[in-house]
């Protein structure tokens, strides 16, 4: 990648374990040189996170500051076998710029083979989803990973390389070859990635320093790589540039 122009994977203090402010993320964001930036709340089903209703009312908050825009959407919980999210009502749905969706150990309990993919893949049919975060991460020890990617590759959904989740403090030791036979499968079938932060405070935002050796290692092809693509990523969402 030529420069990093976007990270829509990130988190504030309303999510209720992250460490800073949106005006102190949006902050530092623009330190970066950001097209985009995204800030995506967990959904209800993580302990201490924000209502339903902080999600309607995002519509208060300017989505531009300076060069930058900033989108507003959610990071969902894949809470069943089914591939079912935390939040389903339109208007809640319909408030948010973008959704992703995720598995997490507080609200999905680890499955057989079948059952794990058929959650990724329910969420990856959702056409209301449009990345799924660190599905590589472990919560999920065993799934069809091909089949992950062929839905994905499909659907138009994104599949992201979360940095986050190969740090070494954060002990995912399934995180890194999980990834790798993903990035393996994406380069296959010629499905673009993003690389996802998942910076729950202002020093996270655009560190992808555990995520970029695996694009080396796989010898990834940048043109399947959204980070430096703001508006293959905003026709991703549905959005043309300008618009809210």
């Amino acid at each position: 990648m030529t420069e990093i122009k976007l990270d829509v994977h990130t988190h504030t203090i309303v999510s209720g374990h992250a460490f800073s402010t949106l005006n102190e993320m949006i902050a530092e964001a623009q330190k970066h040189h950001l097209t985009l930036f995204g800030v995506t709340e967990h959904g209800p089903a993580i302990p201490g996170t924000c209502p339903p209703i902080y999600f309607r009312n995002q519509h208060v908050v300017p989505r531009q500051y300076g060069d930058m825009r900033l989108l507003l959407g959610a990071e969902l919980n894949i809470i069943d076998y089914e591939g079912n999210v935390d939040i389903t009502d339109d208007e809640t749905l319909d408030s948010m710029d973008h959704i992703i969706a995720g598995l997490h150990k507080l609200c999905y309990t680890n499955g057989t083979r079948e059952q794990n993919t058929s959650a990724l893949l329910g969420a990856i049919e959702n056409p209301r989803i449009h990345i799924i975060s660190h599905p590589c991460d472990g919560t999920a020890t065993d799934f069809d990973i091909e089949a992950m990617v062929q839905a994905a590759h499909r659907t138009g959904t994104l599949l992201e390389l979360n940095s986050s989740s190969l740090n070494p403090q954060r002990g995912k030791h399934l995180a890194h070859p999980l990834f790798v036979q993903t990035l393996e499968l994406c380069k296959k079938y010629d499905s673009p990635i993003i690389l996802g932060s998942d910076a729950h405070h202002t020093s996270g935002i655009c560190d992808y320093r555990y995520a970029l050796p695996l694009l080396q290692e796989t010898a990834f092809p940048e043109e399947l790589i959204i980070n430096d693509k703001p508006q293959a990523f905003l026709q991703i969402i549905g959005k043309q540039e300008g618009t809210q």
